[in-house]
């Protein structure tokens, strides 16, 4: 794929995936999506202590200025404050929320806001990546690609 799309996405993850984050933008760059992430890594630090400070500051205008929430999904998130408060403000913008499972998180848990809010939750395939970015697909997959098993709501009579 040669086409040359840009698309202003803020990575949601954890400190420990930092190194990862490289490998999900080339994967979208190999399948024609140069990316213009905003989140906050190791090639541009956070040196703030104030958490009010970090999410209205830092945070929320990095989220409020990219189009997607991409979430990448590794057996650390699902612990993470800051990737869910990502996720829930993310959601009250009315931001696309994607998840994109690491290598090695092979169906791990996910941050319950993802859980909650994900427009979409794929495996790591370049093209099914940008698709789900561009709101092609919306459905939640395994880490494997397969559709995920439905789940059981509560439901409750008036």
């Amino acid at each position: 794929m040669v086409s040359r799309n840009v698309a202003n996405v803020f990575i949601s993850h954890v400190h420990e995936d930092d190194s990862r984050l490289g490998a999900l933008k080339s994967l979208m760059a190999n399948n024609g999506l140069h990316v213009r992430d905003g989140s906050i890594n190791s090639d541009k630090p956070n040196a703030a202590k104030n958490k009010a400070y970090i999410k209205s500051a830092i945070l929320a205008p990095r989220i409020q200025w990219a189009g997607t929430l991409v979430v990448l999904i590794s057996p650390q998130t699902k612990q993470s404050e800051w990737v869910n408060w990502e996720i829930e403000y993310a959601q009250s913008l009315g931001k696309r929320i994607v998840g994109v499972w690491d290598h090695g998180a092979a169906n791990c848990d996910v941050p319950d806001a993802l859980d909650t809010y994900a427009d979409a939750v794929i495996g790591w395939q370049g093209a099914r990546v940008i698709d789900a970015i561009a709101g092609k697909i919306n459905n939640w997959e395994t880490s494997e690609g397969a559709l995920r098993e439905p789940r059981q709501i509560p439901r409750y009579g008036c």
